[in-house]
């Protein structure tokens, strides 16, 4: 293998590109995966999988405390320097898998219709990668492989391994998301926020019931419900500046049993999304004055649970220039793209409370296609090719990485 020449990227040699069997193994690594989907905290036979392939490789893979996902580190740390982070997430969703192909979930209801098979094959592809350059001498700092469990779970996964120490010694880190807007091959990027805050909320309303022929007479409930559902983010637009993308969507509401029966209790819920920090710590009590002025004019007793989320993953300026020259040394400058800020949540963001990082978007998309492939449907598939283009950006972000001279990092994201 080639010796890293230079840190300028278009004129890097780089190590580590992958052999014609890993590709194939990683393919099918991934198939397994997707054909046994693990809901959050549940992940035990991937993170089994994972254990025994880096343990196959030399390595010395750490589960976590919680008995799903799994830290492993590669390489020797260079003097004076903090080690890197790759992280994946290794659940799937609660939905059923409707593909006809031949690696279609085989487990009802469960499907990884988020790509976190793919962001988990990628990271290993990457470990297996450069622990045969640290075998040959060419790894030229430590770097920490994070698999982690339940990103789907509110608040993620991730506060509780950032709880269990995994950040220890980690200077800067990285990661992928599916995207099936960017072609395979290819990622998109962007400096800042990427992704936004994500809160659950819960919404109970209460009244005397009654019958249809007398609202006057009890609360109208069911109207109270729709006037919570359709008012109060109306409410909050004009509360809100609209540059921060504060949103309440409700995905669920459940009232009554009759069609001449006023029930006596009414559920909502839904998500809170914001594109702006400083306005989702406002979120909360926004909100809840929201709902509780539409609730009282309507003369119903309200209880609001708002579960905190995740904030936005904030992309660190010099971390996404990182991925920006990795991917650029590997492909060349037309395989890096812009992107928008989604209304997402990825909690992500919590590793960014602690270290400064940066997730790009791995295109998954098969050039030319038309169809529509969105994320958390049961459709959802991937060009896999993207495999191959992800362990690529992980391999040369590590190389160039440890090869740089120690960096002033921007502040953290939060």
């Amino acid at each position: 293998m080639n010796q890293l020449k230079s840190r300028e990227p278009g004129s890097v040699t780089l190590p580590g590109t992958l052999s014609e069997p890993l590709r194939a193994e990683l393919v099918a690594f991934r198939r397994d995966l997707h054909m046994h989907p693990e809901l959050g905290n549940q992940e035990f036979r991937t993170t089994a999988a994972l254990k025994a392939r880096l343990e196959a490789a030399g390595l010395a893979p750490k589960v976590l405390p919680g008995g799903t996902g799994l830290i492993c580190d590669i390489g020797t740390r260079a003097a004076g320097r903090s080690m890197l982070a790759i992280r994946a997430d290794l659940d799937a969703l609660p939905i059923p898998d409707v593909k006809t192909v031949a690696y279609r979930s085989t487990v009802a209801n469960r499907a990884h219709a988020c790509g976190h098979d793919v962001h988990t094959t990628t990271v290993l592809g990457a470990g297996l990668v450069l622990a045969e350059l640290d075998r040959e001498g060419l790894l030229p700092n430590a770097v920490r492989l994070i698999f982690q469990p339940a990103e789907e779970v509110l608040p993620g996964g991730a506060a509780d391994v950032v709880e269990a120490g995994v950040l220890d010694g980690v200077g800067r880190i990285i990661a992928v998301h599916c995207d099936p807007r960017v072609d395979a091959g290819k990622i998109g990027l962007r400096a800042g926020a990427i992704t936004s805050a994500c809160d659950r909320l819960e919404v109970t309303l209460g009244g005397p019931g009654g019958h249809t022929a007398r609202p006057h007479l009890t609360t109208d409930l069911v109207t109270a419900a729709a006037r919570v559902a359709t008012d109060v983010p109306a409410v909050l637009a004009r509360r809100v500046d609209a540059r921060s993308g504060l949103s309440v969507t409700w995905g669920r509401i459940e009232a009554g049993h009759a069609p001449n029966v006023i029930p006596q209790h009414a559920e909502l819920s839904g998500t809170v999304r914001c594109l702006d920090l400083p306005a989702w710590r406002e979120a909360p009590d926004l909100v809840h004055a929201a709902i509780d002025e539409v609730a009282t004019l309507h003369r119903a007793k309200v209880t609001v649970d708002y579960v905190r989320g995740v904030p936005p993953v904030v992309n660190d300026p010099l971390i996404a220039e990182l991925l920006r020259d990795a991917m650029t040394a590997r492909r060349g400058p037309y395989a890096v793209e812009g992107t928008e800020q989604s209304l997402g949540g990825e909690d992500f963001s919590w590793y960014l409370e602690h270290v400064p990082g940066a997730m790009a978007r791995l295109g998954v998309r098969t050039p030319g296609d038309t169809r529509v492939r969105d994320l958390h449907a049961g459709d959802f598939d991937v060009d896999e090719r993207c495999i191959e283009a992800g362990v690529e950006l992980f391999t040369a972000a590590a190389l160039l990485d440890g090869a740089a001279k120690p960096r002033t990092t921007a502040t953290p994201g939060l």
